[in-house]
């Protein structure tokens, strides 16, 4: 965290879920430790969590009931050893509690002080509608921001679906999963499993299946664009990640780097971003975008070139997390 901070990232994301509430302890355990040696301030941190999935077994202690949505941030705010996060997030929607439970529970997170904002993951745009005309039908909080997987092979939301809300709701995206499971890095290049990667652990024995099963064309599309990598002198992994970050919706990408080392490789993505040509867009189109998944034409990624970069020029700087 603290070379990450000093590289120029400021976001940090958890959720209540991951490694059962103990990620949010170690990142806290960090925060503290970042703060007793002066490496950062709380206000230089943009810390964010999701609640949905909870810790631990139960009726009550999942979902976004009111009670779960409000209990789950102060247990996340304990280990997060934080009297307030940034941004709440909804990690999925939940059909079983009335939106307007849902849209009333977060903003009583907001009024008690316990987040400044709140969001959605992986939400339909229908549902992100429903709880915004809720929000202010009733003066309250619309959710901000959603938090949608995309790469190269995941795509129909941000590209397509979401489209309507980036002009009336002001929708910002911080996007998850910007290496399709570790495909796009080329590490799985030939169907071939390295030791200690994350498809060699039990837990994520589905990801094998599904990788190198029915999705195994995306095993070859990433072998595939190792040529343009080397072109630009790169590695798989920072085309992939530029290539996320070079649509102008995509307000943050989130890593989820296991060394330093492999963070620092990451951060090389943004040189590569102004480098990305339309006629390397258009050459990455044709090998990703059309085998199985909708594609993202690149006259409609110009067509928003046009319409937002303008837009952007009128704020004093862009920041990316």
């Amino acid at each position: 965290m603290k070379k990450a901070f000093q590289s120029g990232i400021n976001l940090f994301d958890n959720a209540e879920a991951y490694a059962k509430g103990q990620s949010e302890t170690i990142m806290g355990e960090c925060i503290q430790r970042g703060l007793l040696e002066n490496v950062w301030t709380r206000g230089d941190l943009v810390i964010t969590t999701k609640l949905f999935f909870g810790t631990i077994p139960g009726v009550n202690n999942r979902g976004l009931s009111r009670k779960h949505v409000v209990e789950g941030t102060i247990s996340s705010l304990k280990r997060l050893q934080l009297e307030y996060v940034d941004i709440i997030y909804a990690h999925r929607p939940d059909p079983t509690v009335p939106m307007e439970e849902i849209v009333r529970a977060f903003n009583h997170v907001i009024d008690r002080g316990y987040a400044f904002y709140w969001g959605t993951s992986e939400w339909s745009a229908a549902q992100i509608s429903d709880a915004c005309g809720i929000a202010d039908r009733l003066g309250l909080i619309r959710p901000c921001v959603e938090q949608p997987e995309y790469n190269l092979f995941a795509r129909t939301r941000v590209e397509s679906e979401y489209e309507h809300l980036y002009h009336s709701n002001g929708l910002g995206l911080t996007t998850w999963s910007p290496l399709a499971s570790g495909i796009l890095s080329g590490k799985y290049s030939g169907k071939v499993v390295p030791e200690g990667s994350r498809f060699s652990i039990a837990n994520y024995q589905f990801l094998v299946t599904d990788k190198f099963g029915p999705n195994a064309w995306q095993v070859d599309a990433a072998d595939e664009l190792v040529a343009i990598a080397k072109e630009l002198d790169c590695t798989s992994a920072q085309l992939a990640l530029a290539w996320c970050l070079k649509n102008p919706r995509v307000s943050s990408v989130i890593l989820g780097a296991t060394s330093v080392s492999q963070l620092v490789e990451n951060l090389g993505a943004l040189r590569i971003v102004p480098r990305l040509t339309q006629e390397l867009l258009e050459r990455i189109e044709n090998i990703g975008g059309g085998r199985g998944k909708p594609a993202f034409p690149t006259a409609h990624l110009q067509s928003i070139r046009e319409r937002v970069i303008p837009e952007l020029q009128n704020f004093p700087e862009q920041t990316h997390f």
